[in-house]
């Protein structure tokens, strides 16, 4: 039987690559995706949506209640999200204060339910200049704990840990993936904003390969 991997999805273009590198890998793939009172449901739907034309494994876990204790942020509070690239200083408003440490404690929990061997996350090079639970040293510790948490050991990976947005991308057309089966705009309007940070960093991605986004955009893109 093949290896397996927990893959924690959430609808965008980092886990959509993700999930499908570990399918491309020959792993047997379980996705989990968390609701936890984010702006929209649109990467919701979209994570959904191709789980279920590829047949994979998917769970949605609610976890609003926690919002309680995850506030502050632009991405679950009714504050405004902030506009421009992610080095920039007002990009911190869209931390959710302990958020990948939460996400990968219940990953953990169902790998073991379900047999798998690690938990994958789509952390990268990018995010590193804003969140802290996408840095080396954080999936390093969460690694190590992980391991030791249960009797069954469950490795925590971030396999796009030292790539950017663009060489996640490259990865993906590799694969031929279809990136129209894809939210990542931090509003959940009909098209996407074109100007939050997700949005910025995958517009640059797509331009880094001289090819056009599928997305609409509510800007030229």
């Amino acid at each position: 039987m093949a290896d397996t991997v927990v893959v924690i999805y959430s609808g965008g273009m980092d886990s959509f690559t993700l999930l499908h590198l570990a399918r491309a890998r020959g792993l047997n793939v379980h996705a989990l995706s968390f609701n936890y009172g984010q702006r929209h449901v649109r990467e919701l739907e979209a994570a959904k949506a191709v789980c279920e034309a590829g047949r994979i494994p998917h769970k949605v876990i609610d976890i609003r209640a926690m919002s309680e204790v995850m506030s502050g942020s632009s991405l679950t509070s009714d504050i405004d999200v902030p506009e421009g690239h992610y080095e920039e200083d007002s990009m911190k408003a869209t931390v959710v204060p302990n958020r990948n440490m939460i996400l990968l404690s219940l990953a953990t929990g169902y790998a073991v339910t379900v047999g798998a061997q690690a938990v994958w996350y789509g952390a990268h090079g990018g995010d590193h200049a804003i969140y802290p639970d996408c840095r080396p040293e954080f999936v390093e510790k969460m690694d190590a704990v992980c391991r030791v948490a249960n009797y069954e050991p469950v490795g925590v990976e971030a396999p796009f840990m030292h790539l950017d947005k663009g060489e996640i991308l490259g990865e993906g057309l590799k694969l031929n993936l279809d990136y129209s089966q894809t939210w990542t705009c931090y509003n959940g309007r009909a098209k996407a904003c074109g100007r939050c940070g997700s949005c910025v960093e995958r517009l640059e991605a797509f331009a880094a390969h001289g090819i056009q986004d599928p997305l609409a955009y509510e800007v030229p893109a």
